[in-house]
């Protein structure tokens, strides 16, 4: 499912129409990703969580060369699955 096919799903459940469904997608994403942004987390009960992740500087190589390259530190985002969720694929 891509986002506009999540944006019609959303508009026929909700019964909204397909620009306000549009905004409802666009303005939880960028909620989310705020959040995320300041460090924060998101915690959607039944459903998961959003967090943030620290990855710390390593080392790589380079498959073509061989050649070592320093892969610098970053923050990810990171969701885990809540037993809502879980349950209801399972």
């Amino acid at each position: 499912m891509n986002k506009n096919e999540l944006v019609s799903a959303v508009a026929e459940k909700a019964s909204l129409s397909k620009g306000d469904a549009q905004s409802a997608v666009d303005a939880l994403f960028a909620t989310i990703t705020d959040e995320l942004k300041k460090g924060g987390d998101v915690r959607l009960i039944g459903f998961g969580n959003f967090s943030v992740s620290r990855r710390e500087a390593s080392t790589g190589r380079n498959p073509q060369t061989g050649a070592e390259v320093q892969i610098p530190a970053r923050n990810v985002p990171k969701f885990s699955a809540g037993k809502g969720l879980k349950d209801a694929i399972n």
